[in-house]
């Protein structure tokens, strides 16, 4: 998980209001552009059954072996394309006959559910050990640094692909099925054991600089307590650096999300994922290459825009960078 870069703090807090930061980002063509692409993503995401139901498919019926004429011997599209037609819109899944649309549509439910999740605990987590280091400093301060060391010195993706079925295997017995919200459970546990460590490093370096101001000088000089130092004078004055963080975490998650499930080791059937269509298509790709595309589009789109989104967001907050 790549490392936010530290938002400069001045005053006693930092950061436009939230109309402001709306107004920057709406100025900006390319933030504009991207904040619409993720707000398309995000309603498609909540309306995907309404869509479903609507459009007369879901996600999970084989369609092409239910019905003759559509799937040839090989398991593969009957018409061109893919087979994109007036019934499905998006064609067919090689082999098991699903329709791509819906399978689309739920693969960006379960994208985002991880992702956000992740993104939510590992930003709490980061708050927490970063503010509370970087403020309480001396032997936390030296423990924390070396602790985060030796957690960033692990090869990251390695550790994923281990971590992943020795979760499950403690949490699901032997022989038994793998309940869906429980897959769902490990990919955020997995991802939030090491997600949170960059956040908590920014936010400590902030943090120590932020403790010699003269408001929070002043704040100690008339007695408030840590507490009240803590939520009152610190953290408003990294606000800026938990919202950047929290846009460009997201689509981290979600390509990590989709590499894993790529790997066999993510989200498994019947539940739809983008990684795992990803993962089919490439084996059929020179039979069918339309079924790669449109996994591949959508996952290429939505990352892209997250991640555009997260930049026009750091420069709004800091208009310094590039304005």
């Amino acid at each position: 998980m790549a490392a936010v870069d530290t938002v400069a703090v001045s005053g006693r807090a930092s950061g436009p209001a939230a109309p402001s930061l709306l107004r920057r980002i709406v100025h900006d063509r390319v933030g504009a552009v991207a904040a619409v692409v993720v707000l398309l993503f995000l309603v498609l995401a909540l309306a995907a059954p309404l869509i479903a139901a609507l459009y007369g498919k879901n996600p999970v019926e084989h369609y092409g072996q239910n019905a003759p004429g559509l799937l040839s011997d090989g398991g593969l599209p009957m018409l061109p394309n893919g087979g994109i037609s007036g019934e499905f819109w998006f064609g067919l899944e090689p082999g098991l006959g699903r329709d791509v649309l819906t399978q689309l549509l739920y693969g960006i439910r379960t994208s985002l559910l991880i992702a956000l999740a992740a993104a939510a605990v590992t930003t709490t987590l980061g708050v927490l050990a970063g503010v509370a280091v970087g403020y309480l400093g001396g032997i936390a301060d030296r423990l924390f640094g070396f602790l985060a060391n030796v957690l960033l010195a692990f090869p990251t993706l390695l550790l994923l692909l281990a971590l992943s079925p020795v979760i499950q295997s403690r949490l699901v017995d032997p022989g038994g099925a793998e309940p869906e919200w429980m897959q769902f459970l490990v990919l955020i546990l997995v991802f939030s054991a090491f997600g949170w460590i960059p956040l908590a490093l920014s936010l400590r370096a902030t943090v120590r600089s932020l403790r010699e101001r003269d408001f929070v000088q002043s704040a100690r000089a008339q007695g408030a307590s840590r507490f009240h130092v803590v939520v009152h004078e610190l953290l408003p004055n990294v606000r800026s650096q938990l919202l950047v963080h929290a846009t460009m975490a997201v689509p981290t998650f979600v390509a990590s999300e989709a590499a894993l499930s790529f790997l066999g080791v993510g989200v498994t059937e019947p539940v739809p994922d983008w990684g795992r269509m990803i993962a089919r298509g490439s084996e059929v790709f020179q039979a069918d290459p339309t079924y790669l595309v449109f996994p591949g589009a959508a996952l290429l789109l939505f990352v892209l825009a997250f991640n555009l989104l997260g930049d026009a967001v750091r420069d709004a907050l800091d208009p310094r960078r590039g304005r």
